[in-house]
């Protein structure tokens, strides 16, 4: 058996490690209230070739939340992979994603249940912006059927000290 060795993408999920405090906003849909909620991460990692966030909050409304997120690089696909839960759902949300030029911006593609409640699925992306040290965004969105993408929310990520 042979012994993975973390690459430069790898080392790039490092930044994400630690305990994190996080405001969002966003709209379930249009027409829709927006919502406003917040919450903690704790995000650690497996060998130095996976993260996994765990995630406590609150739904629109203030019932409690937890999520569950694993990321990681698969050199054979030429891409970040990896998947997302939520205690509000029954959907295992799976992950194909690419950093951006700057290195700054992991884009995470994936299909899920639309929102039209219609039994047809959607394209969502999961993006991963990481400002500083201390200080990351997370937007949500979903392709709209004119191939325009809908913003969802926006949760930003602090470092607890």
């Amino acid at each position: 058996m042979m012994m993975a060795e973390p690459q430069k993408e790898h080392r790039w999920l490092q930044q994400l490690l630690g305990d994190w405090t996080y405001e969002s906003e966003g709209s379930c849909g249009e027409g829709e209230a927006p919502f406003k909620t917040s919450g903690t991460e704790r995000v650690r990692e497996i060998a130095g070739l996976w993260i996994v966030a765990e995630g406590e909050g609150e739904m629109p409304g203030g019932s409690p939340m937890r999520t569950m997120m694993t990321l990681g690089y698969d050199p054979a696909k030429g891409g970040y992979v990896g998947t997302f839960i939520a205690s509000m759902m029954t959907h295992l949300w799976i992950y194909e994603g690419k950093l951006d030029e700057t290195g700054r911006v992991l884009t995470l593609d994936t299909t899920g249940p639309s929102m039209e409640g219609d039994g047809k699925t959607a394209r969502y992306q999961d993006v991963i912006e990481v400002k500083s040290p201390e200080e990351r965004l997370f937007t949500a969105r979903v392709e709209r059927s004119d191939g325009t993408w809908q913003e969802l929310m926006v949760a930003r990520y602090r470092r607890r000290g």
